[in-house]
Order: structure tokens, then C-alpha cells, then sequence
């Protein structure tokens, strides 16, 4: 998203995503994903040349040696006078509570949750990836999901409507392992079966219900461990649930809610007031959030042209 800071118009494009930095190659794809993404923007723009780019890339938390080789990418590709790169938690924590304290729980493909307390005390939670963690998530619903149509198939596991909805979306089941990891993301393409497993619960199938709950348990217990890990100051901690997985609806949010307001612990549900774009926009322009320390930030030492005078200064 380019943001033109002289009358906040916002332009946006979308392109194809990266794995993470901390995979194989992952600078490389990022920087790829980040140029086709950022690029027509500019040009739309008429050349226009921003102040700053700041970037929230899966896999920056654990891998922060690739986020700064990406920050250098970055300068080296645009004509930007700052790059920046974070975590796509950190900028989806921003972005969900406008620079605040308090504890966000992104919810995808993956699963993480971020705390920053009052303090400034930091604490994350999960977002160890499909093999390791991401309890709850996207990529481990539709793989529970897919298990459970495979086990049924097999005759080793009870009947589920979830059989017939794998062999719909991903054909012969006989191929599905096959086609579960063709496009090199298996976690990916086992999350968009996600879907599937709702629905199949919202209509009463009892195996779909239980992955369901079982991952609605899973995400409380993520971030409810990160609201404990760090300082509310006296006041009840703000907690917000963002990501692509809320649009699975009741069968998974009516759980999740009641798992985290139930808890006992002080924490106060919220509404999101933003999204990662936001996010990302207030930790480009204010460098006083809690969240500053979590951020790669260089700034360009060679000479950058500056824009020309109908072309004000923007933020991507």
C-alpha cells in the first residue's frame, strides 16, 4: 500500500506472497514479492519516490540476520530514503491495537501471538511453523481436516462429510499427498481445506466440530500464555484476534471468545482497529511505539534524489 502523505490517499496492489525469510532462499523470494507488489505502485504514481518502505515479513522474528539482509535489498531496489523490516506479527500488533499495549493474536495459514506490555515487556508466542507449532491455525486445521477425510477413506476413522469435500477441492485422493505439496507450501495449500472444516462443522459433521474446537482451545492457550508474560499495568489488558482464519465464523470465533474472556484472566476483547497495512504504516512514520525495538531500520547514507515538487513525499 503507498500512502501519499500530503492528503492520506492510499493506493494498493496485491501480488503473490513468500514463504518466510527463514526459508531457503527467502530473501530472495521476499525481495521478489516486495518489488512486483511495490513497483506498479510507484509507476501509478508517477515516479513517485518515498520517504520510507517498511516491510512485515513472516519468519523476521526468528531469522533477524535475513531480515537485515533484506533491509539492504530493499535500499538497493527502491528509491526509498529508509527500509525497514519487521515481523508480520509485529505489524499485524500495531496495526490491531494503533501502537498500543497489549496482546494480538494473528491467525492464518500460521498461528502467533504478540504481547508488548505496558513496560514494554515483549513476549511471543507460538509462530514456530506447521512441523513445530502453529497449534490451531489454518495449515493445521486443513491438515486435521484432510487426515480425518484420509482416515475415513481408509476405513480407520469414522464417516465424515469431510471425505467427499477433500476429493472436491483437491480431486483424487489417491493423489493427495501428491497434490498437498506440489506447489512447494504444503502448509499453504492444506490451509485452504480450512474453509472446508468449517462449514462441515457449522453443519453438525461431529469430526469436522472437533478439529474445530480443538483448534479454538489451541489459539486461547496461545494467547493467553502471552498475556501472561507481560504487564498490564494495573488495567485490563487490550486483546485483539486478527488474521484470515477469523473468516471461518462461529464455529471457530464462538469458542476462541469464550476461551479467552472466560479465562480469568485480565484481558478485555477487542475489535481490531486496523489491519497489518496500518500496522506497518505507523511503525514507517512514529519511532516512540513500544514495538521500535522489534524493527531492522536503516537509513540511506548515499545521496537519494529527492521528488520533484508535484510529486510530495510518501509512505509505502
Amino acid at each position: 500500500m503507498l500512502w501519499n502523505s500530503a492528503d492520506s490517499s492510499r493506493a494498493v496492489n496485491s501480488v503473490a506472497g513468500a514463504p518466510g525469510l527463514a526459508a531457503p532462499d527467502g530473501v530472495t523470494a521476499a525481495r521478489a514479492a516486495v518489488r512486483a507488489a511495490v513497483e506498479p505502485l510507484l509507476r501509478e504514481a508517477g515516479g513517485a519516490r518515498p520517504e520510507s518502505v517498511l516491510v512485515g515479513a513472516a519468519g523476521a522474528a526468528s531469522a533477524p540476520a535475513a531480515a537485515r539482509s533484506l533491509v539492504g535489498a530493499l535500499l538497493e531496489d527502491l528509491p526509498v530514503r529508509e527500509a525497514a523490516v519487521t515481523s508480520d506479527a509485529v505489524t499485524a500488533h500495531a496495526g490491531a491495537l494503533g501502537g498500543r499495549a497489549g496482546v494480538v493474536l494473528a491467525i492464518g495459514t500460521g498461528a502467533v501471538a504478540v504481547g508488548i506490555g505496558a513496560d514494554g515487556t515483549y513476549a511471543r508466542v507460538d509462530g514456530w511453523g506447521p512441523l513445530l507449532g502453529d497449534d490451531g491455525s489454518g495449515a493445521r486445521i486443513g491438515t486435521a481436516g484432510l487426515r480425518a477425510a484420509l482416515r475415513a477413506h481408509d476405513g480407520r476413522g469414522p464417516d465424515t462429510v469431510l471425505l467427499d469435500a477433500a476429493a472436491g477441492l483437491f480431486g483424487d485422493l489417491e493423489r493427495l499427498p501428491a497434490t498437498v505439496g506440489r506447489d512447494g507450501n504444503p502448509a499453504r495449500t492444506a490451509a485452504t481445506f480450512a474453509p472446508e472444516v468449517a462449514r462441515a462443522a457449522d453443519a453438525g459433521d461431529a469430526v469436522a466440530a472437533a478439529i474445530v474446537r480443538d483448534a479454538a482451545a489451541d489459539l486461547a492457550e496461545t494467547a493467553l500464555a502471552a498475556a501472561r508474560r507481560i504487564t498490564a499495568g494495573g488495567e485490563p489488558l487490550p486483546a485483539a484476534v486478527t488474521g484470515g482464519l477469523t473468516g471461518l465464523g462461529p464455529a471457530l470465533m464462538a469458542p476462541l471468545t469464550a476461551a479467552l474472556t472466560g479465562s480469568g484472566l485480565p484481558v478485555r476483547l477487542t475489535s481490531a482497529l486496523g489491519d497489518p497495512l496500518d500496522g506497518a504504516r505507523l511503525l514507517a512514520l512514529d519511532r516512540a511505539t513500544p514495538h521500535t525495538s522489534l524493527v531492522v531500520r536503516v537509513r540511506r547514507t548515499t545521496a537519494n534524489p529527492s521528488p520533484t515538487p508535484a510529486t510530495p513525499p510518501a509512505s509505502v
